[in-house]
């Protein structure tokens, strides 16, 4: 999947290209405000243009959709029926008074248990984040020990978990990979790709032709996830 820009009068759009196996063009905006063309293999850019020239009013017309959208639901209150991204799903958050504070995750309900106000958004955001953070490093860890038997490391490798505002994740001369704690919003198939792609690292600190014939070895549908990551979360 390629990244490119199209610009159309005072319109500037960047779009994701995926060539694939097909007769028709296909184009979709996202929530996350993506905008993906899928078309066939043999398209050349002017194709291409043409096509977004024609389209340039409905790509508008989603893209302001979604902006007002993600303006009106990017702030969480932290309250019964908001949604939050768990490990690839979205869960609706219930809100319960109780003695204690504990948080839980099932039948399909992220349950916040509080024995203050059901609406108290500090306290139930302050719960929900230590949740997240408990479950990021139980995660993490047990994704990194089932990966690393792909590999016969005759090291141990050490996990740091860092926000990070442009990378997944990374990988540092010292024998460590760094992963960013917002990946545990993603699925755990997304996660292995990430935790690969720094294990490979280790090996071939480059992008090499060695590099992603390793990785290739080790995952081989590491493009479809890679894919999954970006047009979901970028």
């Amino acid at each position: 999947m390629n990244k490119s820009i199209f610009v159309y009068g005072k319109h500037t759009y960047e779009y994701f290209l995926v060539y694939e196996e097909r007769k028709t063009v296909a184009l979709s905006v996202q929530p996350n405000l993506n905008i993906i063309i899928k078309c066939p293999i043999q398209y050349d850019t002017l194709k291409i243009e043409n096509f977004l020239k024609r389209k340039w009013l409905w790509i508008e017309e989603q893209v302001k959709y979604f902006q007002k959208y993600k303006q009106t639901t990017s702030k969480k209150e932290y309250v019964s029926g908001e949604s939050f991204l768990y490990l690839g799903r979205q869960y609706k958050l219930l809100v319960k008074s109780a003695k204690s504070s504990e948080v839980s995750l099932s039948h399909g309900r992220l349950s916040v248990q509080t024995h203050r106000s059901l609406r108290n958004t500090q306290t139930n955001k302050k719960l929900l984040e230590r949740w997240y953070e408990e479950r990021t490093e139980v995660v993490f860890n047990e994704r990194l020990e089932f990966m690393l038997k792909k590999f016969k490391y005759d090291f141990v490798t050490e996990l740091v978990i860092r926000k990070m505002s442009k990378r997944w994740g990374s990988y540092l001369s010292t024998k460590k990979i760094i992963l960013n704690p917002l990946l545990i919003k993603a699925s755990k198939e997304c996660i292995d790709y990430v935790i690969v792609h720094e294990l490979c690292h280790m090996r071939h600190k480059n992008h090499t032709k060695q590099f992603y014939k390793l990785l290739e070895s080790k995952m081989p549908d590491w493009e479809k996830l890679k894919e999954k990551l970006e047009m979901r979360f970028l």
